[in-house]
């Protein structure tokens, strides 16, 4: 039974083709389909996290798979609608850049540090809510697009400051380490 968080962060990465390949098809209800499997890999993030929790089933493994899969989709997903014309190229690059240097400050403070990687925490929770309903919204809706760069900026600010706290966390944890050394 512990693994079954595990398994539903694993199900999730496997509807990143899948949500790429329903966008693209040519029939007529795709952007519905795609939201549906937007929304069945948004709700898998939750649930993995509610039975690690409840199933006392927290692992490294689950702490990379988590994120993970909710970070593919959500690239996934804003590259979809870049390509489609609706969301700027800059948007992906920050969104993803942002990812890279969150995941690279996670690798090292468990490799270096060796503790385990921190948990997710709330901002980081609401950011990826916020990001969830901004591109629902972009999928669903032709907007001008100046309503688009308020929305995605405004989404896209919050993801810093996500990794604002997180780069505090693992600052945290780093000193924690360095002062323990020393002792």
């Amino acid at each position: 039974m512990k693994v079954v968080p595990n398994i539903i962060s694993v199900f999730r990465i496997c509807l990143v083709p899948v949500f790429i390949a329903v966008y693209f098809s040519d029939d007529r209800d795709t952007k519905i389909y795609a939201i549906l499997i937007y929304a069945l890999a948004s709700f898998s993030d939750f649930l993995d996290g509610f039975l690690a929790r409840k199933l006392h089933a927290s692992s490294n493994l689950g702490k990379l798979l988590d994120p993970l899969g909710d970070k593919l989709m959500t690239i996934a997903v804003m590259a979809c609608i870049t390509i489609d014309g609706i969301l700027p190229i800059w948007a992906v690059l920050i969104a993803g850049l942002k990812e890279i240097l969150m995941a690279i400050g996670g690798f090292v403070v468990h490799k270096v540090a060796c503790v385990e990687i921190p948990p997710s925490n709330i901002v980081g929770k609401i950011s990826t809510v916020v990001f969830f309903l901004v591109c629902v919204t972009f999928m669903l809706f032709d907007l001008p697009a100046i309503a688009v760069t308020a929305m995605i900026s405004g989404a896209i600010g919050l993801a810093l400051l996500t990794f604002a706290s997180y780069i505090r966390t693992y600052a945290a944890v780093m000193k924690n380490r360095t002062r323990a050394a020393s002792d």
